[in-house]
């Protein structure tokens, strides 16, 4: 599988300038950033959870690991992780357990973690197991407008 069209589309609609990075398919992103040979701190991954009846997608670095506890009083309520079964309902273009962390896609806001902001690259989910998408860090956070919280811990 390759990047989703409407992904692909909405960058280049937007301007962003950006590299395409093929790996082996590879469940975790921590393993991801590895075969790449990126620092897990260079790399984000999404995690989608639910606060209330709220679904949002939480950013953090592939070497952290995300607090629920302090992301909840970042969101102010309740958070737990999103249902598999979910996802894929949520994003039915892309591969199970490749949740990409363009929100304004799936109408999701994105929280990212402190941790990620002062890379001046960052490399994020393309929406399949076996490419990611190498951008700015400022294109990445003027085109998805994420609300920046510490949230996350190292792993």
């Amino acid at each position: 599988m390759t990047m989703p069209a409407r992904l692909e589309s909405h960058l280049t609609k937007h301007h962003v300038a950006y590299g395409r990075v093929f790996h082996p398919p590879i469940h975790g992103a921590q393993k991801t950033a590895s075969v790449m040979h990126y620092p897990g701190k260079e790399v984000a991954k999404t995690i989608a959870l639910r606060a209330g009846h709220k679904t949002l997608l939480a950013v953090l670095p592939a070497s952290h690991h995300i607090n629920l506890e302090r992301l909840a009083a970042v969101v102010g309520g309740k958070v737990h992780m999103l249902a598999k079964r979910k996802c894929a309902e949520l994003f039915p273009d892309c591969e199970a357990g490749a949740v990409p962390p363009f929100g304004e896609l799936y109408g999701l806001p994105v929280f990212m973690d402190q941790a990620l902001v002062e890379n001046p690259e960052i490399v994020v989910c393309a929406g399949t197991l076996s490419e990611g998408i190498r951008m700015g860090n400022v294109e990445f956070m003027h085109l998805v407008k994420p609300r920046v919280g510490d949230f996350a811990e190292k792993s």
